[in-house]
């Protein structure tokens, strides 16, 4: 009896000192007691301009991908060549990479662990049928010889059912950004119709695998570009809305890789009609990002182009 009484008193105590709430002191609604972050945060609108903008080379006018590795910002075009563009901080082509074999049906993102280059040869908007979705794995060691080794990583999505063909930007199941993290790549989908991303998960090993459903969450936009600050726990997602309005989005202080259970703030970019594609970063506080070529005569003409953008005072939690 005395043992029971004593373990009720220990739980007892343990409930009342577990506080649920919003835990980021910058967010509007922070509860300085709570010690339990349940994803309620919300902030106030933000829109921020980039510290400077750089017109890219005529090589890479539909930059659709940005990973920084080996002291550069490494991009590719989403359907024309197979090269990987490696590019310094402002922009300039300094080493290109022709992958001998390799055709580029949708390059759509890259992303990277430690010892892998990952490009994500799924874009799926034009149909939205497409059964040849995978993604190209390249040693980091291999990445400058003449003929690198080739992993194929295929996959279709556990919960599309229907193939036939639809109008394009219809589909649910288009991708392009995902994120590599211990032995798991995670996807994020575009949702044209209503605006919401879909995370599915996938091994990060050859094969063909069905990619898992996990979560879906309503960004308000689409969702083109993503990079991971593992050690910080931090994902920083980048897209635009139907109107070409882009915005980052930052994912913290998650439940595992359940990535919206965190705290989830959206920033808006000050670049109007900007069609942002790719998102990385050097230090976890400063993020560079590109924007494909957009010609909508005689609306806008804007080029292709890199940006950086400083997110220090929005990650001081």
């Amino acid at each position: 009896m005395k043992v029971t009484f004593i373990f009720f008193i220990i739980c007892i105590t343990s409930s009342w000192s577990q506080i649920s709430g919003c835990t980021d002191p910058l967010a509007k609604n922070h509860n300085p007691k709570a010690n339990v972050n349940d994803g309620s945060c919300c902030y106030k609108r933000t829109k921020i301009k980039p510290i400077f903008s750089a017109n890219l080379s005529d090589s890479i006018v539909e930059t659709s991908s940005l990973i920084h590795y080996d002291g550069l910002l490494w991009t590719a075009n989403d359907d024309t060549d197979a090269t990987v563009y490696g590019m310094d901080f402002n922009g300039v082509i300094k080493k290109k990479i022709n992958i001998n074999g390799l055709k580029n049906k949708e390059w759509e993102e890259i992303s990277q662990d430690s010892t892998f280059i990952y490009l994500g040869d799924f874009g799926n908007n034009f149909q939205g049928n497409r059964k040849d979705l995978r993604i190209l794995r390249l040693r980091k060691s291999e990445l400058y010889s003449v003929k690198p080794t080739i992993d194929t990583i295929a996959f279709s999505y556990a919960n599309q059912t229907d193939f036939s063909i639809q109008k394009p930007n219809k589909t649910n199941f288009d991708c392009e950004a995902f994120i590599v993290s211990q032995d798991s790549i995670f996807l994020f989908t575009k949702h044209f119709n209503d605006n919401k991303t879909t995370v599915y998960s996938l091994p990060k090993t050859s094969g063909t695998f069905i990619a898992k459903e996990k979560e879906t969450y309503k960004v308000k936009g689409l969702i083109t570009g993503a990079t991971y600050v593992e050690a910080k726990k931090l994902i920083v997602l980048t897209g635009y809305n139907k109107h070409l309005k882009p915005f980052i989005y930052l994912l913290d202080d998650f439940e595992g890789n359940h990535f919206f259970s965190g705290n989830k703030r959206k920033i808006k970019l000050k670049l109007p009609f900007h069609q942002v594609e790719g998102i990385t970063t050097s230090d976890g506080l400063h993020f560079y990002i590109t924007n494909e070529k957009a010609v909508r005569k005689p609306f806008f003409n804007v080029s292709q182009q890199l940006h950086q953008v400083d997110l220090n005072s929005y990650l001081k939690n």
